[in-house]
């Protein structure tokens, strides 16, 4: 036997008619009691009020939770952003620091350049270095000075250290600098303190080989080694490195300029030595020949 469902539907309708009046009533009833001004109601509320307040503590606490989470969202989000300002400033300090780094170098390089000790009868004239042509067959930089500041072929060319290399070619606002290394570059020099004269011979590697030594045997490795002035190439007692010794006891050496920092290069204006052009100051005139006395023969001296 189907069973009928419109039964149970015939009371559920009026229930819900009474609930929603005695929903309707009560509300009422309480708006009437909050609204009468008397003392005795007054009296009344607040009992109603003691009784049922702390009793509500349960259903205050999700929403206390709820608040005290939003503010914790929102004091989150300022963390974050403050947490990514600090990441940019941070990033931003990073390149400043580079920046200071990289200030900090060249501004000692400089300093290196004013405190290098010259011959005071030397000048010269500071270049940048605008680009570096290094390969394995040819070593060279080139500079931001030419001939119309003066630059000559062969003058020195030097860092805040030692000696680099030579001037080699010169443009109107450019010139070029063959360094020490190059395969083309001889040098003479003189090892110190044993004063052992010889000829740094550039390889294309970063330490050059010294030949035609007069005694080997005096040079030994961490010798001193400057220019010698020979053949009037550069100007003497310019500093060039120190003697090494390779594992095949072959003699180089490792030159004081730091080629892996060429920045700025300092070129010495050297117009040679001077050549001796009329020699009278150094050596007397030379006299005329003295007229030759006739010696008097044996007749002369009858007849005196």
């Amino acid at each position: 036997m189907a069973r009928d469902r419109t039964q149970g539907d015939d009371y559920i309708a009026p229930l819900k008619r009474l609930l929603l009046g005695v929903l309707v009533f009560v509300l009422l009833a309480i708006f009437l009691v909050w609204r009468i001004d008397s003392p005795r109601v007054e009296r009344f509320r607040a009992q109603v009020v003691d009784s049922v307040m702390p009793s509500f503590d349960w259903a205050m606490t999700p929403v206390t939770a709820t608040v005290s989470l939003f503010r914790d969202m929102q004091s989150y989000q300022r963390l974050a952003e403050q947490n990514r300002e600090l990441r940019r400033e941070l990033q931003q300090m990073k390149a400043w620091k580079e920046a200071a780094l990289q200030l900090e170098q060249e501004n000692a390089r400089l300093l290196d350049l004013n405190n290098v000790r010259l011959d005071p009868r030397l000048t010269f004239i500071t270049g940048v270095v605008l680009a570096d042509s290094g390969s394995p067959f040819r070593q060279s930089v080139l500079l931001n000075i030419g001939s119309r500041d003066g630059l000559v072929d062969g003058w020195a060319a030097m860092d805040g250290i030692g000696l680099v290399g030579r001037v080699s070619g010169t443009g109107a606002n450019t010139s070029r600098v063959i360094l020490l290394t190059d395969s083309s570059s001889r040098i003479p020099v003189i090892v110190q303190p044993s004063g052992q004269r010889g000829l740094m011979v550039g390889d294309n590697s970063p330490a050059p080989h010294i030949d035609f030594l007069e005694n080997r045997e005096q040079v030994r490795p961490g010798d001193r080694v400057i220019s010698s002035g020979d053949g009037d190439v550069f100007p003497p007692g310019l500093l060039v490195g120190q003697v090494a010794s390779d594992p095949g006891g072959r003699l180089r050496v490792r030159l004081a300029a730091d080629y892996e920092r060429l920045e700025y290069l300092r070129v010495l204006r050297h117009h040679g030595r001077e050549r001796i052009e009329t020699p009278g100051a150094l050596i007397g005139p030379e006299q005329p020949p003295a007229a030759e006395t006739p010696i008097p023969s044996e007749s002369d001296a009858d007849n005196g």
